[in-house]
């Protein structure tokens, strides 16, 4: 996965501005370093609840580029986040990235995280699948009727 967080610093790191106060020219090149491979990682490990993985990477490095990079900045992102995403729908949905099993996403009352294999398709295992949230459920169709009427 670190491919993608590499593929977007490639692009990026001879836009970065250099920091006058830096003797080493390198704290602004590291900070949108760290950025990419910690916007990846949140991506690989938590994707399902990253509501928008390029806005906050974006969000995160653009005070080192320069308002003219700021679009090229963007569009780099975009399209290497996009790319990432693909990618993980297309793993196999057992197997985690780095090929061994899934496990639950749930910690056991000691607080030590659940060692149980998820069912097909969900984030919990059978002991903990009421953890699993719903949407489905709720019926909030004639909740919308009565504010359009109110």
């Amino acid at each position: 996965m670190y491919r993608f967080s590499r593929s977007i610093y490639r692009e990026l790191a001879p836009r970065v501005i250099e920091d006058e106060n830096d003797e080493t020219g390198c704290n602004n090149r590291q900070a949108v370093l760290d950025a990419c491979e910690d916007t990846i990682r949140r991506l690989m490990n938590d994707g399902r609840y990253f509501a928008r993985p390029a806005r906050t990477l974006f969000h995160d490095v653009r005070m080192h580029f320069a308002m003219g990079d700021q679009l090229r900045v963007w569009t780099v992102i975009e399209r290497n986040i996009s790319l990432a995403q693909e990618f993980l729908e297309q793993k196999p949905e057992m197997l985690q990235l780095d090929g061994g099993p899934r496990e639950c996403r749930a910690h056991t009352r000691r607080g030590t995280p659940c060692q149980r294999e998820p069912l097909p398709g969900r984030d919990y295992c059978p002991s903990h699948k009421h953890l699993e949230e719903t949407f489905e459920a709720a019926d909030i169709s004639g909740f919308d009727e009565e504010l359009v009427a109110a």
